[in-house]
């Protein structure tokens, strides 16, 4: 009877095993989050992400900033001569000056704000671009310690089973207390392995609620979402083109290099000097004596002023250097940044496909293999043929190449997410 009993419970192993790598899992009572939900929930709250968007007033006000006139200038001028005894002598003048920006730099100087506008906007996609990544790392790795955890749990309870049936084979002679003793130890082994699963699944979500910046007490359980799928189809050449098509980084560097440009174009027409025009009125009130007789004159003139800097030594040559190695360094990273973002395709491409070789290697051949050694190894064990201890060790080969499998899983989920950043883009449609 207690023979038949534990066969089931080898049995069971295996059936539970299957349910906890099988995507589909009873997720209880839990608020349930998808993959997709967590990652548009991180988009729109995580703090590095709302702080670096209220930038954009910076920006915009530069904008503004740039495409405004210069303000004009308003003077006013009295003269008196009463501390100097003369008090019919005084002269007032009222004058209003404007600056007038030559050789178009206002339109250069939008130009360069219109490309720091540019850059910010792709400097913000990259930075959503890495946060999706770092999400969809953490979310998985949360669901391998959930499925770890239940991996234990079922562990604990088939070892409870070998406990029951172990203590009424002792009753019946059946055998010794030293294998009785052996599957206490067992219990005790895959206790402490859960509790320490446990505390790694609270130091995930830990973890991916810090960058999802989910709510506070939150009750949630993710959702178990598929097997990785493949590798994309598309060859690594064409990976290639579509990154350096797509990716926020390059095309935020190659604002960078078009800024550098319209700053060069900005510091060549800052060598030639503005036009400064000025109106003024004067008013003058002088006194003459003729034969004794005070006379006062009156006159009002109306001038124009014309200013402008003579560019002798300064012609804005230190301004137009420094413009120059903006651009060639621009022009420098961006080169460096293709080789890299090249050589991220051809990396995550190549893990792509290593992590799906290495998980057709367990589905066709190792975990089926274990499955049936673990069932045979039960069997024997209840015709007598092997000691508990055989079963303890089958069983905790089982647990451990599972476990294994699991971890190639997301491995997997670790190179598909890596590949979609490296090309910029979902290529598999996991996040979906």
């Amino acid at each position: 009877m207690g023979k038949n009993v534990l066969a089931q419970g080898a049995l069971l192993l295996v059936a539970g095993i299957v349910a906890v790598l099988s995507p589909a899992q009873a997720l209880g009572a839990e608020q349930t989050l998808s993959l997709q939900k967590v990652i548009e929930y991180s988009l729109q709250h995580n703090g590095e992400l709302k702080s670096f968007r209220e930038e954009r007033g910076i920006v915009d006000a530069a904008k503004v900033k740039a495409g405004l006139f210069l303000n004009p200038t308003l003077e006013v001028e009295a003269v008196t001569g009463a501390l100097t005894g003369s008090k019919a002598e005084r002269s007032l003048s009222v004058g209003i000056s404007q600056e007038f920006l030559l050789a178009g730099k206002r339109g250069k100087r939008l130009a360069v704000a219109e490309r720091e506008l540019e850059l910010y906007r792709y400097q913000l996609l990259d930075k959503e671009r890495l946060i999706r990544e770092e999400v969809r790392n953490l979310f998985h790795d949360l669901m391998l310690a959930e499925q770890r955890l239940a991996m234990a749990e079922h562990s604990i309870a088939l070892t409870r089973k070998l406990v029951e049936v172990s203590q009424a084979r002792l009753a019946a002679g059946d055998i010794p207390e030293l294998e009785m003793n052996l599957v206490k130890v067992e219990l005790a082994r895959s206790e402490a392995s859960r509790i320490e699963v446990a505390k790694t699944v609270q130091q995930c979500r830990d973890k991916l609620s810090a960058v999802s910046t989910l709510p506070a007490g939150t009750l949630y359980k993710i959702s178990n979402s598929a097997p990785a799928n493949s590798a994309p189809e598309k060859s690594v050449g064409e990976l290639k083109q579509l990154a350096l098509l797509q990716r926020p980084d390059l095309k935020a560097l190659e604002e960078e290099r078009g800024r550098g440009q319209a700053f060069v174009n900005l510091a060549r027409a800052e060598c030639v000097p503005n036009l400064t025009v000025g109106l003024a009125l004067w008013r003058d009130t002088r006194s003459m004596k003729i034969s004794g007789v005070e006379e006062r004159d009156k006159s009002c003139t109306v001038g124009m002023r014309l200013s402008m800097p003579i560019p002798v030594f300064d012609h804005n040559q230190a301004g137009v250097q420094d413009a120059r190695a903006r651009l060639n360094s621009a022009e420098s990273r961006l080169s460096e940044a293709i080789r890299r973002v090249e050589r991220e395709v051809e990396t995550a491409y190549s893990a792509c496909k290593s992590s799906e070789n290495i998980l057709s290697l367990y589905k066709t051949n190792i975990i089926p293999q274990l499955e049936e050694n673990l069932t045979l190894t039960g069997e024997a064990w209840r015709l007598g043929e092997v000691g508990i201890q055989t079963v303890i060790q089958e069983q905790k080969k089982f647990f451990e190449v599972s476990e294994n499998y699991l971890m190639a899983i997301n491995s997997h989920h670790v190179a598909l997410a890596k590949l979609d950043s490296a090309v910029a883009t979902e290529l598999n449609g996991e996040a979906k």
